[in-house]
């Protein structure tokens, strides 16, 4: 699953995708879609947000698809071959190769870009203004606007998960315990005291983790109710968007919580939503 600003999406498990949510820009065309492996959404902080956004498809063959809003090339992708892992920030689409290197198609102006020299690379992160790189070795590096820190992560170290929100960025270590640095104004980065967690997700000021007994933790701004969901159970995926949290139950049903005033949230009836295939190192915004 993905979720952007105004939109979810859905992969199903015969690699096909539904969406749904705000349209404006066609980000949620992706009925015609066949033999996705995998989905990133563009997100952006509300304050700003016009319903501007762009869903990313990563195909089992290295390709890549898009649709959305495009004033800035984030969608052209159509050249791209050899990727294994996508995400989607606001203006820009990143993707991994397979020898470890990254490209990126978008605004170029904060420097998130900035990605041609990186090596090693396993899995990504797009915040609004910042891009997050996760090693092969555990370490982390950023580029990008930094005016919160959030790209004050050379230091860290044995992370196997990173997300990126609007201007924070959140790590999980290999001992089940989470960084955290950037903007913390709503509390989105107090997370010293998480244990035993193996996903995470971050909104535009919420983070959310899926512990290992499948109970689901969040922090930060829950003006609309993203961060309600202390009664969530055997859940095994999550995804954040603006204003809205989604999840995925071991049985296969989805659930979601926050702003659902373009039906974002509407997504009780989804079925045959791929599961997640393993825990690990993987691109976050993508299942």
């Amino acid at each position: 699953m993905s979720a952007g600003c105004r939109h979810s999406v859905g992969l199903h498990a015969d690699g096909t995708v539904t969406a749904i949510g705000d349209n404006k820009c066609g980000q949620c065309d992706v009925g015609i879609w066949r033999d996705v492996s995998a989905v990133a959404s563009g997100n952006v902080h509300m304050a700003t947000n016009t319903g501007n956004a762009h869903t990313v498809g990563l195909r089992p063959d290295g390709t890549v698809v898009a649709a959305g809003w495009n004033k800035h090339g984030q969608c052209d992708v159509d050249g791209w071959r050899d990727i294994v892992a996508v995400a989607a920030g606001w203006r820009r689409t990143v993707g991994v190769r397979s020898d470890g290197r990254v490209i990126a198609a978008g605004r170029k102006s904060e420097g998130a870009c900035d990605v041609t020299d990186w090596r090693d690379i396993v899995a990504v992160a797009a915040g609004d203004w910042h891009t997050v790189g996760l090693k092969s070795d555990g370490t982390v590096v950023a580029v990008g606007n930094n005016q919160y820190g959030q790209c004050n992560v050379s230091e860290w170290q044995g992370i196997v998960r990173v997300a990126a929100g609007y201007l924070h960025t959140v790590g999980l270590r290999s001992d089940g315990r989470l960084l955290a640095t950037g903007r913390n104004a709503q509390g989105q980065c107090e997370l010293d005291g998480w244990r035993d967690i193996v996903e995470i997700a971050t909104g535009s000021s919420h983070t959310v983790g899926v512990g290992s007994n499948g109970t689901v933790t969040a922090a930060g701004w829950n003006e609309l109710g993203q961060c309600n969901i202390g009664d969530w159970r055997g859940i095994v995926g999550i995804a954040a968007g603006c204003a809205h949290t989604l999840a995925i139950a071991a049985d296969g049903t989805v659930v979601a919580a926050g702003d659902n005033r373009y039906g974002q949230c509407d997504v009780s009836a989804w079925r045959g939503i791929k599961l997640p295939a393993g825990r690990g190192p993987a691109s976050i915004g993508s299942a």
